[in-house]
């Protein structure tokens, strides 16, 4: 697997959920598993097949983590400068439309959260802002059509 870009605060989410899957989840789950089998006939216990289920999933989550963690690249946004964009930057644009101005933090896929501003280096918006500077307009295509930006400021923290 390629090297996965993330910030320490990315990197440190994905261990921990890494650890509540192994240390909670897992075991709560086995124990489930247990308790529908003791209600008698699988073939028809519900809650046998939610339990399994479950564990499935967990399961194949621990495996992405621990891959994805592995693969790991921890970049740290305050050790960079500049005013070109690149992963890491927090990037304030100003919609060249509306005159709306909206702040995202570019990071990792694996870290990625647009409700909090976060966007990952495969976003669409992402991908148009990286390599653009303070002044530059972007101009973008979401699913609600062509918007156009310009870049406010690039900061790295």
């Amino acid at each position: 697997m390629d090297k996965v870009p993330m910030t320490k605060q990315g990197f440190d989410a994905l261990e921990k959920e890494l650890r509540t899957l192994k240390s909670v989840e897992r075991p709560a789950v086995i124990v489930a598993i247990a308790e529908a089998r003791a209600h008698g006939d699988l073939s028809e216990n519900a809650e046998y097949t939610a339990a399994r289920e479950r564990q499935s999933f967990i399961e194949g989550r621990i495996k992405e983590l621990e891959s994805v963690i592995s693969a790991a690249q921890i970049i740290d946004p305050s050790s960079l400068a500049g005013s070109t964009i690149k992963f890491g930057a927090t990037v304030f644009l100003a919609d060249e439309d509306s005159g709306d101005e909206v702040t995202y933090q570019i990071v990792g896929p694996y870290e990625s959260n647009a409700d909090k501003g976060m966007i990952s280096t495969t976003a669409p918006i992402a991908r148009a802002l990286i390599g653009k500077g303070i002044g530059d307009s972007v101009e973008v295509v979401t699913p609600a059509g062509k918007r156009s930006y310009e870049v406010l400021d690039v900061q790295y923290r």
